[in-house]
């Protein structure tokens, strides 16, 4: 049976924080962790050992597949910075086009650092991601 890799841990956000080595990116992680927690009012968790998510969901697929995961999160990557959001839509393309400097894939959106984005921008997309989970998963949160 498949193990899910991405759990909520009891693991430390400051230090996992601490640890990152770039002190632009970890400044900026501290940014976001300000932005997220205000904007969720969710208490930041660790989710395996690089996520840093807010909130919770349970999905369960039409395969049988089932799991909870963050409502949203970032990940301080040495690349870049990885945003977690609910998965694009029409609504998402929209907003991500008021964002700012960033690249995006089917659920992450990449940011080189905080100062390329609108902070407004980024809670109206915090917003549509749980408003989508919600509304997806109801009985998940």
């Amino acid at each position: 049976m498949y193990e899910l890799k991405t759990k909520e841990t009891d693991n430390s956000v400051i230090e996992f924080i601490e640890a990152v080595d770039n002190p632009k990116k970890r400044e900026d992680a501290y940014k976001l962790l300000d932005i997220f927690t205000e904007a969720t009012g969710y208490e930041a968790k660790m989710w395996g050992p690089s996520i840093i998510g807010f909130g919770s969901y349970h999905y369960v697929y039409k395969t049988g597949h089932e799991g909870d995961a963050p409502l949203v999160g970032f990940s301080p990557r040495k690349a870049k910075i990885s945003l977690y959001f609910a998965p694009g839509d029409t609504a998402r393309e929209e907003t991500l086009a008021k964002f700012g400097k960033h690249t995006s894939g089917k659920a992450c959106v990449y940011i080189n650092k905080v100062a390329d984005i609108d902070v407004d921008v980024l809670k109206q997309l915090i917003d549509q991601s749980i408003d989508f989970f919600r509304r997806t998963y109801p009985d998940g949160n």
